[in-house]
């Protein structure tokens, strides 16, 4: 496996991680660990909290690239249960995605990506294929296998997930990349260079744990297993998905 640990070594356009974690402990945890496993320096991964602060127009050809990360949201909760922030932040996000389809630029969304890619697109985004916290098996499809994402990763791998809604139908000409038993959706991409996965490439046990604790109380799972949910966690080998951070700065870093 490689050394994800050290720092970009060349000066390029910075990517951005687009962040709407509340609790800043989650908020500074997420964005370590797309650090480390992006591999790039602070200086090359710059972040905007959404949702403490409105989206400013972004010009896209300052950046290489944009991640999102994961999100408490979902874009599937009734209209009017959604707080005046979520609906600021869906709406800034999607005029974002807007000029990032136009221009097929690449993005990578974690999690959330696929509620907010996928729905932008057109996807079904729904409760049907929820999953709980913990390691999951996940299949790599033929156009996976030959996509430069997931090149020098097995055809099968272990990754966290933890999600309350999922893609249940993909958007029209979306490519399907991997899916996992339990759904059928884990990454897909639009276009050429806009991905999304269920699943948490950013997350080892270390990160799976501290986000356990910081939403035990977030309806993922009964508060009191949380210790349980944890030793589940712990006891897996998930060691593959940071790869595709690697492999998305490697594809799109530019001077």
């Amino acid at each position: 496996m490689e050394n994800f640990t050290r720092q970009y070594d060349r000066r390029v356009l910075p990517f951005l991680l687009l962040a709407t974690r509340a609790e800043d402990a989650a908020a500074e945890g997420e964005y370590r660990s797309f650090l480390r496993f992006t591999g790039l320096a602070p200086s090359n991964l710059q972040r905007i909290r959404v949702e403490q602060e409105p989206l400013p127009v972004l010009r896209l050809d300052d950046y290489s690239g944009i991640f999102l990360g994961g999100s408490p949201f979902n874009s599937s909760d009734p209209e009017e249960v959604k707080s005046p922030t979520q609906h600021r932040v869906e709406h800034e996000l999607a005029e974002l995605l807007d000029r990032v389809v136009d221009a097929d630029f690449p993005f990578f969304g974690a999690c959330y990506g696929v509620g907010t890619l996928g729905r932008h697109q057109g996807a079904v985004i729904d409760r049907t294929f929820a999953e709980p916290i913990g390691p999951v098996e996940i299949a790599v499809h033929d156009d996976g296998a030959a996509d430069p994402l997931l090149a020098g990763l097995p055809s099968r791998f272990d990754a966290f997930v933890g999600h309350k809604e999922a893609c249940s139908s993909l958007p029209s000409g979306a490519v399907l990349l991997a899916s996992s038993s339990s759904c059928p959706v884990q990454m897909f991409r639009v276009q050429e260079n806009l991905y999304a996965t269920q699943f948490h490439p950013e997350l080892d046990v270390e990160g799976l744990t501290e986000r356990i604790r910081i939403y035990r109380h977030a309806g993922y799972f009964p508060p009191d297993q949380a210790e349980t949910v944890i030793e589940r966690a712990q006891s897996a080998s998930v060691t593959w998905p940071p790869k595709i951070l690697n492999n998305f700065v490697r594809r799109y870093a530019r001077d």
